[in-house]
């Protein structure tokens, strides 16, 4: 064979070769798209509503949104709309404390004493490594995010932080691993005391800027707020988006600040992701530190804590980063596998314990192509729901049958039909069916007090005064003492 014709056939392979490896990975990609759009479309029929955002080796293989952002305006869920993604707000804050490190600001071995003054002895020697690593020994939480149905909660950063000062630890600092959202808030106030500015002012200046990133944060961002998306709890309960909730307080109590509660769309995570995997927000050597595993979190030593993100092996024993969070109405998750360059990023404004783990399914539809997930399910709390509006209380027996034959692993306590009974009251319709719901509780579970008491309650509701007294006092009989109040009450009126 001449020089000519050899240099030709070997061009002809390489050429081939890489036309045929692209043609394969555009099958792949293809392949890969159809399977999660077609779990998740037929997932929305069942009330899935959210959105899903994949890219493997730096090709975007789906990014798409399901259900609607808000119902009442049937506008649909996009890799625009706006999301609450909870505790994945800790990656933001971790990140920040390693940006203050590189900028000479700080060091993650510095003591709690070195940012406060006046500490207990107990807190001194606190280091923002422990904060970091869920190892300093504080509570989960000294009170709620939010009351209930989304009201945000009040407290000032005075009496939050004293509150907090003045609590007991856990476990000695460094002992142990113990999840705390208010350990990440100390780090958002210590982001604050070693820049100089506000929390969301230095993300925004360092984080999300650089990364191009609009539309992710409190109060900042200039909001589309066409896009925001309103929450469904369970797909039952209705709630507006918390931005609207910071908008109306002017301000993000220090439940929240630095652990939870920001939000964000999949087109910003996409652009974080990038942001990260280039270097431009952080280095090599910082981001080394921020996936580090550095604590065991459970007893089967199958997951660990680095810094704001959860570091473990999965499926094919490849390399992990990932994190969820959670407000109850709104899920986020972050899962990316830095090796095989594989990155997802989940919302869903619909949570319930159906949807959950819908990124997790997603990784390995992506890292098995035999794996053929279960078909997304209602959960039991919509199912009911659609059942009352359907049927009159006549067909409750019926009710209760469904359920123990579709929903055997749920329908095992009485936690179901007391919270609808109970929403029913508060929303005041179906009056007539949440006695039907207490009612068939009461005969599930004849000695728990507490179901007489909601019983009472639905009675009350309905004007059945003395059939409400009757309950009340079978609740106080067996215990239940919040029932004497509401029965003083009533004989009184």
């Amino acid at each position: 064979m001449n020089k000519t014709l050899l240099a030709f056939s070997v061009i002809a392979i390489l050429l081939f070769g890489t036309f045929t490896t692209n043609a394969q990975e555009q099958t792949s990609s293809k392949g890969i798209f159809t399977k999660i759009d077609s779990y998740l479309t037929a997932g929305s029929s069942n009330g899935f509503s959210g959105a899903i955002a994949v890219v493997k080796n730096g090709e975007t293989i789906i990014n798409k949104g399901y259900g609607y952002a808000n119902k009442d305006a049937e506008t649909g869920n996009n890799p625009n709309t706006i999301f609450d993604i909870g505790s994945n707000t800790k990656q933001f804050t971790a990140i920040a404390i390693l940006k203050l490190v590189e900028l000479g600001k700080l060091k993650v071995s510095d003591s709690l004493h070195t940012y406060f003054n006046e500490l207990p002895i107990d807190k001194q020697s606190i280091t923002i490594h422990q904060l970091l690593t869920h190892t300093a020994g504080f509570e989960e939480s000294i009170g709620n995010d939010y009351s209930s149905f989304g009201k945000l909660s009040e407290i000032t950063q005075k009496d939050f932080f004293e509150k907090l000062f003045a609590s007991k630890l856990l476990s000695e600092p460094g002992e142990k691993y113990s999840y705390s959202n208010v350990g990440y808030s100390l780090l958002g106030r210590i982001i604050e005391l070693a820049s100089e500015q506000s929390y969301e002012a230095f993300l925004n200046k360092h984080l999300f800027s650089p990364a191009g990133m609009t539309q992710t944060g409190y109060l900042l961002p200039t909001w589309n707020t066409e896009q925001l998306s309103h929450g469904y709890n369970r797909n039952i309960i209705e709630t507006e988006s918390t931005v609207r909730l910071y908008q109306e307080a002017g301000d993000v109590n220090w439940h929240l600040q630095g652990n939870g509660g920001m939000n964000s769309t999949q087109n910003d995570m996409l652009l974080w992701y990038k942001a990260l995997r280039s270097n431009i927000i952080l280095t090599p050597e910082s981001f080394k530190k921020l996936t580090t595993p550095y604590v065991v979190m459970n007893s089967r030593k199958t997951h660990s804590y680095g810094y704001g993100w959860i570091v473990n092996s999965s499926i094919s024993n490849a390399f992990r980063i990932s994190h969820d969070g959670s407000n109850g109405t709104f899920y986020h998750s972050l899962i990316w596998f830095p090796e095989g360059d594989i990155f997802i990023s989940y919302a869903t404004n619909a949570n319930s314990s159906k949807v959950e783990g819908i990124a997790y399914v997603i990784a390995k539809i992506i890292l098995d192509e035999d794996y053929s997930p279960t078909p997304i399910k209602n959960n039991i709390y919509a199912y009911i729901m659609d059942y009352i509006k359907q049927h009159s209380t006549d067909e409750s027996v019926k009710l209760v049958t469904l359920l123990k034959e579709n929903y055997a692993d749920d329908f095992t306590n009485s936690r179901p039909l007391n919270t609808l009974g109970n929403l029913l009251l508060r929303f005041n319709e179906n009056l007539d069916w949440s006695i039907e719901l207490f009612k068939i509780n009461v005969e599930r579970y004849p000695e728990d007090g507490n179901l007489w008491d909601s019983l009472g309650d639905g009675y009350k509701a309905n004007n059945l005064k003395e059939d409400a007294i009757t309950s009340y006092k079978k609740a106080i009989d067996l215990g239940y003492k919040d029932s004497q109040k509401k029965l003083t009450e009533l004989i009184k009126n």
